[in-house]
């Protein structure tokens, strides 16, 4: 194990100096709006690469650095400036509770309120689990179960102000996908914790629900499909936490059918309410309206996104790529 886990680090690339560090991808603006954002001039800087399939990044700010997740290689890693991509946890989301597919480690990842707690969705042990990023006490399953059934895969998660933690729930990390055998919920729902701990399905009529983000003032939740129906969804969250009738705010589909690949995938939301999703070509831009902005193309597969620095700077996990790009807003309550 320790042989694998050598090989695995000395594959990843960490680039230093900001004349080191390679850049790519290009900015397309469909709005002039957009350039209040960022300057359509910019481009992406290449932090690291040589990992498998990246995503769920999240800044820690007490301690400067990001975490981020190689969900095929079951390790989250860390991320400071200066300093070597290194294994922050490993294993990441899969221990060997049962049998599972190619891509067992953790997805999204999150903080509690506090700062203090790592919140995230593991793949192959097919829960939500919570550890003290000081490592004074060990990880624990905050949820596994709805009803008594395991639940499929757990994706992206988002705690509210109020403490209550949604989450999704599609197929991607089951060996069999959709017909595996294993499955206990026909639903791939998104499901609240409340702070007691007590696990609602709030949404069951989603075929493929992803990525998860909360508008500034906690009123809204967005949720995006990666699906044929590329949607981003908003659904307004009541006083008790409960989720009301969605809306549709924007269908990237089109998108797909002018030769961009992706689907939607992870999102945030910055300090106005814009919403930034990745999606067909990498980045989508949207206003809090779903007015498409403009997008950040990085050309590769994107899968999440995250606020950090001094909340104006956006890293992106894509494919075998963690990527930055510096931006002229700032992350919602960063």
């Amino acid at each position: 194990m320790k042989k694998l886990t050598l090989s695995l680090t000395l594959m990843i690339t960490t680039y230093f100096s900001s004349a080191q560090k390679p850049k790519i991808g290009k900015i397309i603006s469909n709005d002039p709006s957009l350039s209040t954002l960022i300057d359509v001039n910019s481009q992406l800087e290449i932090l690291g690469e040589g990992f498998e399939w990246s995503d769920g990044p999240i800044w820690v700010k007490d301690g400067n650095y990001l975490l981020f997740s190689d969900v095929p290689k079951n390790i989250i890693y860390k991320w400071k400036e200066g300093e070597k991509i290194t294994e922050f946890l490993n294993p990441s989301g899969y221990t060997g509770i049962m049998p599972y597919s190619n891509e067992p480690g953790s997805n999204g990842l999150t903080l509690t309120n506090d700062g203090k707690f790592l919140l995230a969705c593991e793949h192959g042990d097919r829960r939500i689990t919570k550890m003290p990023l000081a490592g004074k006490g060990g990880k624990f399953a905050l949820a596994d179960t709805w009803e008594g059934k395991r639940f499929n895969s757990p994706n992206d998660l988002v705690q509210a102000k109020s403490g209550h933690i949604y989450f999704t729930d599609p197929p991607y990390g089951l060996p069999d996908f959709v017909d595996d055998k294993s499955r206990e919920i026909e639903y791939f729902g998104v499901y609240r914790i409340s702070p007691d701990r007590k696990v609602t399905l709030e949404i069951k009529d989603l075929v493929r629900p992803n990525g998860v983000a909360l508008s500034p003032d906690h009123k809204t939740l967005y949720v995006a499909q990666s699906d044929e129906k590329a949607y981003i969804l908003g659904y307004p969250i009541n006083s008790d936490g409960s989720v009301g009738k969605g809306k549709l705010l924007f269908d990237a589909s089109y998108l797909n059918k002018e030769g961009l690949k992706g689907a939607p995938d992870g999102l945030k939301v910055d300090e106005k309410g814009n919403i930034f999703t990745t999606g067909p070509g990498g980045v989508i831009i949207l206003s809090p309206q779903g007015k498409l902005l403009g997008r950040i193309e990085t050309g590769a597969a994107t899968a999440n996104l995250a606020w950090g620095e001094d909340g104006s700077t956006l890293f992106i996990t894509a494919d075998m790529y963690l990527l930055k790009i510096k931006t002229k807003t700032k992350g919602a309550n960063f």
